[in-house]
């Protein structure tokens, strides 16, 4: 497995340690990992710490030129809030694990000029499949839903 997407299942594994969605990104700048996060709305009652948010804070505020020049790693189909940020600063390329359990806003970041790879990992999906099964209201305010 790619070692940066193992990061990103790490961190979505840290998410879950803590009682949170197990959902985990990094942003790496020439081939290095500048950001690391996971979902932790749970952990810190935040509306917005999704794993993809989590991981640009950990970056903190950087130049345009860099994140035009990274890439977002991220367990789970990135939802309209995350797609946003990835828009916002021009990241140009997503490695997603998995977008079966959930299907974000890959069709606007593709449609915005964004390469997207989807894994399709069994991992990334285990993980999520578990967790809605097990948490099904946690999952639905995750992502926004009644």
């Amino acid at each position: 497995m790619d070692e940066f997407m193992q990061a990103a299942i790490d961190q979505a594994r840290r998410s879950l340690d803590n009682g949170g969605v197990p959902i985990g990104s990094v942003l790496v700048h020439q081939g290095e990992i500048i950001g690391r996060g996971h979902n932790q709305r749970q952990q810190k009652g935040s509306a917005i710490l999704h794993g993809e948010m989590d991981a640009l804070e950990d970056a903190g505020r950087l130049s345009a030129s860099i994140y035009r020049d990274s890439v977002l790693y991220t367990t789970l189909s990135p939802c309209s809030m995350c797609s946003g940020a990835i828009l916002l600063y021009g990241i140009p390329r997503i490695v997603i694990g998995e977008n079966r359990t959930f299907l974000g806003e890959e069709a606007l970041l593709r449609e915005r000029g964004v390469e997207i790879e989807v894994l399709d990992d069994s991992t990334c999906r285990e993980l999520m499949t578990q967790f809605i099964a097990a948490y099904p209201d946690v999952w639905n305010e995750d992502i926004g839903e009644p």
